[in-house]
């Protein structure tokens, strides 16, 4: 698999994509097949009982998913999440989520994968599994 764009070029599309100004993920590794993606810890994130929440954790591996679909597919901004499935693991500490995204199938219309989530605060427990696909513009729109 080829990869079409740089771990800098992803971060500056999708923070423009979202017209946020100050930084909120960091690529830290692109490879043929997998991304790893940081989204940086806001206050935002956590729910009662001083823990990381379902929507902050589904937002980390939607955006894992996401850079992982865009850094192999290119700057295709219409590409949407397809289906995603979330299995709580454990709790989450308060900390920076990291998405490690694995690509298992890249297909004209759909890219499948999977993603594991950490917490930086303790990055060898895996706090959520999760499955999901990406539906692919059609070539040419």
């Amino acid at each position: 698999m080829e990869l079409k764009l740089t771990p800098a070029q992803l971060e500056k599309l999708i923070q423009g994509g979202f017209a946020s100004s100050a930084p909120f993920l960091r690529v830290e590794e692109l490879k043929p097949g997998s991304a790893r993606v940081r989204m940086l810890y806001k206050k935002w994130m956590l729910r009662p009982g001083n823990t990381i929440s379902g929507p902050a954790i589904f937002a980390a591996a939607d955006l894992g998913m996401y850079v992982c679909v865009m850094g192999h597919i290119g700057p295709e901004l219409l590409a949407v999440t397809s289906d995603l499935n979330m299995h709580f693991l454990n709790k989450g500490a308060p900390g920076d989520l990291i998405a490690d995204t694995r690509l298992l199938k890249l297909g004209r219309r759909l890219a499948v994968m999977d993603v594991l989530v950490y917490s930086s605060a303790d990055a060898q427990t895996v706090i959520a599994h999760v499955s999901g696909s990406y539906a692919l513009p059609s070539p040419g729109k």
